[in-house]
């Protein structure tokens, strides 16, 4: 099996090769202070060496698992942030973009929990009112707003459809080892369970069973995906090489780059199924670096559709931003293109040619005109777009996520800001144990 690259030439109009290796040594100790747990956040390690130590025992437990969705068409996951992003993404980036439309050996895997619109709850109860289908629940505490009010209205959906002792057999819930609401129900309802570890936060949890179960209910290997973050583990290592260490030069660029003003990093793809890959790419690294007044913003665009749309900013903008283009050398289909005898649309110069030789030279072409617009652009390319490259994708982010982070000097591994917009619906929901909160909120609006 061949590795994913990692180039930054077009970062070194803007930065020198210099200022890049200057992080070495710095690097290293951020690597060994990870794999050491001496750093900021050491409590919550447990992915570090995660990869290597998933059993084939725990493999095969997930996949009997999913096997006993198999009868059904449809699969919720119950989630949000980490305990949903990470799955979707993988489960996107491997299935057919109109799998919803064509007939499946797999449930279909849908998503819930993940926001609190009423029109999304309606629509997806609706839908679910017709079909044959299954839960599983994520969450670690089982009181998270937005995932428990879902369960709590799919919990009645189901049961009324099954019965109760039917319907507990059709709910999985992945979930802390001894408390928690969702522990507590699992425990009283006889639900199969999956354990979240202590020390795995949810964004860094794509590789447990929060990750891998929904991923195999949906039908793709997820032993391949543990073997490519395995690989990756062994190439980012404090003892390999600081060039040789993708994760450490990829960590070492943006904050080369974010010290000479470039604060924006995008992530561009031009392939439709990674969408949900940066989704995921920016919560690790948005909840992780954005703290204490520091880190780098992360977006995202989808090429070529959005250069007709955030392209002219990215060419003539503020030029704070930085591009990093995720590239998948080869696809699994091809498309020649045809010559037509009117030849109205101009395109016979391209017959005979393949449909991603125009997307590769689209890709080369953008990233040279952003280069010359100022844009510095790294390029991180997948052989393929399989579950063993993709293994490989996000260990390497994760890890870089890690050593970016003590670079920035923050905790990349807490989130505190995140409960700021938890009290304020609290107070205004007037929940019990906020009547200080309530009070002071209302008198502010």
């Amino acid at each position: 099996m061949g590795n994913i690259k990692l180039d930054y030439s077009k970062t070194l109009d803007f930065i020198r090769k210099e200022d890049v290796l200057g992080f070495e040594s710095e690097a290293k100790k951020h690597i060994e202070a990870l794999y050491n747990q001496t750093g900021k956040g050491n409590d919550f390690l447990g992915w570090i060496n995660l990869p290597s130590s998933i059993s084939f025992e725990e493999i095969n437990d997930i996949n009997d698992t999913a096997k006993s969705f198999k009868d059904c068409d449809v699969v919720v996951v119950v989630g949000i942030g980490g305990s949903y992003l990470g799955s979707k993404a993988v489960i996107d980036a491997l299935s057919d973009n109109f799998t919803m439309l064509k007939d499946r050996k797999n449930p279909l895997i849908v998503f819930a929990g993940q926001n609190i619109s009423e029109d999304y709850m309606t629509e997806l109860r609706n839908m679910l009112s017709t079909r044959n289908w299954g839960i599983v629940a994520i969450s670690k505490s089982g009181t998270t707003t937005e995932p428990a009010l879902a369960f709590r209205l799919l919990k009645t959906d189901i049961e009324k459809k099954y019965g109760k002792e039917a319907a507990a057999k059709k709910i999985v819930a992945i979930t802390d080892a001894s408390r928690g609401a969702l522990r507590t129900l699992a425990t009283q309802e006889g639900y199969k369970t999956f354990i979240i570890p202590d020390d795995v936060g949810g964004r860094f949890s794509v590789l447990t069973p929060v990750g891998l179960l929904p991923i195999a209910i949906a039908g793709f290997d997820i032993a391949k995906l543990v073997k490519g973050a395995v690989d990756m583990q062994g190439q980012t290592k404090a003892e390999v090489p600081f060039e040789e260490n993708p994760a450490a030069v990829y960590a070492a660029v943006r904050n080369a780059l974010l010290r000479t003003g470039k604060g924006v990093e995008i992530m561009a793809n031009y392939n439709p199924k990674l969408h949900y890959f940066a989704e995921w790419w920016k919560q690790l690294y948005g909840e992780s670096e954005g703290k204490e007044g520091k880190g780098i913003f992360p977006a995202s665009v989808d090429f070529t559709s959005d250069l007709h749309s955030m392209g002219q900013y990215i060419q003539e903008g503020v030029r704070n931003l930085f591009e990093t283009v995720v590239s998948v050398a080869q696809p699994d289909t091809q498309v020649v293109i045809e010559a037509d005898d009117a030849n109205l649309d101009g395109l016979n110069f391209l017959a005979g040619k393949r449909m991603d030789y125009v997307n590769k030279n689209a890709e080369l072409g953008t990233i040279l005109a952003h280069v010359d617009g100022g844009v510095p652009n790294i390029r991180i390319e997948l052989p393929e777009l399989n579950e063993y490259y993709l293994g490989q994708l996000i260990y390497f982010y994760e890890i870089a996520c890690g050593i970016s982070g003590y670079i920035l000097d923050v905790n990349p591994f807490d989130q505190p800001g995140v409960e700021a917009y938890k009290k304020n619906m609290f107070a205004l929901l007037e929940k019990p144990g906020f009547e200080e909160e309530t009070k002071a909120i209302k008198a502010k609006l």
